[in-house]
């Protein structure tokens, strides 16, 4: 009997999606296999960005050691941080337990930069060259102050696992310009700073509720680039090609049957995979890069899987159209042993990153791309455990941090946002991670308040119901 009504239900869902559901099948086969054309068609407003380059410092990079000098704070060096600057808020299980909060002073020192005058630490020598470039938000907060649920909330707009990542989001309201290259390509690295540090997960890129042809594509360090891309032993190009025909036969078969997305997304990814056998080695062969741009980008760049390598590969994918790039580089949780941690972080990325922004305004691209650096949230003024005058550490903050964007649409050499004298309190201009994405997708000429998808009988979107768009920032 149980087998009866399983096999009823089959059949119910199958006339419901064939009748029902047939144009959304159509619609949803037709934009994977036209996805140049959909693009063209899903913008809200003027796009100043056709792609996005996110370099995401996993771990929460130290805002007051990097970017926000507190020059006040050097007087008070071990002092315990006031009640009236904590006001009470929430602190994580690694210092809560502490007698005391002591102040920490950046030993690092300070100086501003370029036309604009940014201030810079000493310890980003090569960024502080392309300052006149960046935008930086020195108010971004966040609710979240552990990694994963903060990392989480940064990439889909929810602390809770399972919603659509940000480039996932892009993808599905944009498109691709490129047919032989995924839209949305993610790359990693480890940090010297910290080579042990917060794990990455596959969800952080994934598609959530979306159908899954818009999940990020990782592209491994080692090996190759992309699993399975390498015809097995005995298999030749033209065997590949029939068996893949004969494929997509049998599934366009199951496909016109039951007008399940899915089935949809399974045919063009297997054609992308297809085609990127002979994309993905091109755009890997650096044989034709100036021996200039290598050095540009640091003696790392010769070494698969680092941070200078991922950078340039990232303006080779922006070169190539690929919609949504983001490098996630993992290292910047230092809890303890911070001055000597950081400066390794900053030796993995200082170079690399004003590389690839001097690069793509080399090659008139930085004029289309938008690049977003930063973190999940920033770092407290206070250390966790002792402090002396060459060494501390500093737990995680949520109320305020910073983050730079450069390139299409946004404001250069802007400075964004104040925050009090001990990092800790947004004084002006607070931006809150809903209002980030808001930005970035109004940028992408999306309008973030219609980019949804209808989930278990309710209108999801990347800023949930909130977001507000930073006019400010943008040019």
């Amino acid at each position: 009997m149980p087998h009866r009504f399983e096999f009823a239900d089959f059949l119910n869902r199958r006339t419901f999606l064939r009748t029902s559901a047939a144009g959304v099948g159509t619609a949803a086969l037709a934009s994977l296999l036209q996805p140049a054309a959909m693009a063209q068609s899903a913008t809200h407003h003027a796009a100043k960005a056709k792609r996005i380059i996110y370099l995401f410092q996993s771990g929460a990079p130290s805002q007051m050691d990097l970017f926000d000098p507190k020059p006040v704070m050097a007087d008070k060096r071990g002092t315990d941080l006031p009640d009236s600057i904590r006001m009470g808020q929430r602190l994580t299980t690694m210092t809560s337990g502490q007698a005391k909060f002591p102040v920490a002073p950046s030993i690092f020192k300070f100086s501003q930069h370029g036309e604009c005058g940014m201030w810079l630490s000493e310890i980003l020598p090569h960024m502080s060259k392309v300052v006149d470039e960046l935008c930086m938000i020195r108010t971004l907060h966040t609710e979240a102050i552990n990694h994963d649920p903060a990392i989480t909330f940064c990439q889909t707009g929810s602390q809770l696992a399972g919603r659509p990542s940000i480039g996932a989001w892009a993808s599905y309201g944009l498109g691709s310009e490129n047919r032989d290259l995924p839209t949305y390509v993610v790359l990693t690295s480890f940090g010297s700073g910290r080579p042990d540090d917060q794990p990455l997960y596959d969800r952080l890129w994934g598609s959530g509720f979306l159908p899954t042809v818009h999940q990020g594509v990782k592209f491994r360090n080692q090996g190759d680039a992309v699993l399975y891309l390498s015809n097995p032993p005995g298999i030749d190009p033209v065997a590949r090609r029939s068996t893949l025909n004969r494929l997509k036969s049998l599934n366009a078969q199951h496909h016109d049957a039951l007008r399940d997305p899915e089935i949809a997304t399974r045919i063009a990814q297997y054609e992308m995979a297809f085609r990127m056998q002979s994309s993905v080695p091109e755009l890997l062969d650096l044989k034709d890069e100036p021996k200039h741009v290598l050095e540009m980008y640091g003696p790392d760049v010769s070494r698969p899987g680092s941070y200078a390598a991922n950078c340039l590969l990232a303006r080779r994918l922006a070169e190539r159209d690929v919609r949504f790039v983001q490098l996630f580089h993992m290292g910047w949780d230092h809890h303890g042993g911070l001055p000597n941690a950081i400066k390794g972080q900053c030796r993995d990325t200082d170079q690399a990153t004003a590389a690839l922004i001097t690069d793509l305004k080399q090659r008139n691209l930085l004029q289309d791309t938008l690049i977003v650096w930063g973190g999940e949230f920033g770092r407290t003024i206070y250390s966790q455990g002792g402090v002396t005058e060459t060494d501390y550490g500093r737990d995680h903050h949520p109320r305020c941090f910073t983050l730079l964007m450069a390139g299409a649409g946004v404001k250069k050499g802007l400075t964004y946002g104040v925050t009090d004298d001990y990092c800790y309190n947004i004084v002006e201009n607070p931006v809150h991670v809903h209002d980030l994405n808001a930005t970035i997708l109004h940028l992408m000429g999306v309008d973030h308040t219609r980019l949804t998808y209808r989930y278990q009988g309710r209108d999801f979107r990347l800023t949930d119901i909130h977001g507000t768009i930073v006019d400010n920032v943008l040019a």
